[in-house]
């Protein structure tokens, strides 16, 4: 009797944790829009980019790691997507949450086609920053061409999550 009492409140207490981690996700995915901040951040060549680079393009800014299998995963997506829609003025570019070595080394073996920001703990902070609450990754947001952040997403992002809320964004 006790052990099946136990089973019903753990059961309970799993639902409920459940239920809390998909309402934070899902009240993470839809944003009020807000302004892009500015920000610098070295490039794979330790060039400063300042984001205001891109200003007036659809942005998809992805904060990733190469340790991170969610992150690879998506990646073969955003360069698909970056080649398909950059002359529509996408333009993603990749944060990583790590040192230079490894990101550079994936970068080359993957064929990335879009520009790699190194942002270390920087780029952790920026996160945060940006709404990243759940310390997520990937974390990716989507900015529109007036610079407000119209999404932001943690974890794995897919190609067709993505078409369905830049394709608006086009026209």
């Amino acid at each position: 009797m006790k052990k099946t009492a136990l089973i019903i409140i753990a059961a309970i207490i799993a639902l409920s944790l459940g239920v809390t981690a998909r309402h934070l996700f899902s009240s993470a995915e839809k944003t009020t829009p807000s302004a892009l901040p500015a920000f610098n951040l070295p490039d794979l060549s330790g060039q400063q980019r300042n984001i205001a680079e891109w200003q007036g393009k659809v942005l998809v800014i992805n904060f990733w790691a190469t340790w991170c299998p969610p992150c690879l995963k998506e990646i073969p997506g955003f360069v698909a997507l970056q080649e398909q829609y950059a002359d529509q003025g996408v333009q993603f570019i990749g944060i990583a949450l790590e040192d230079k070595e490894p990101v550079a080394k994936y970068a080359a073996e993957n064929k990335i086609n879009y520009p790699i920001l190194l942002g270390g703990d920087n780029g952790v902070t920026l996160a945060h920053q940006l709404g990243n609450s759940v310390d997520a990754v990937p974390y990716t947001l989507i900015v529109d061409r007036q610079g407000q952040i119209i999404s932001r997403h943690p974890g794995e992002f897919s190609k067709e999550q993505i078409l369905e809320i830049i394709t608006p964004l086009l026209n």
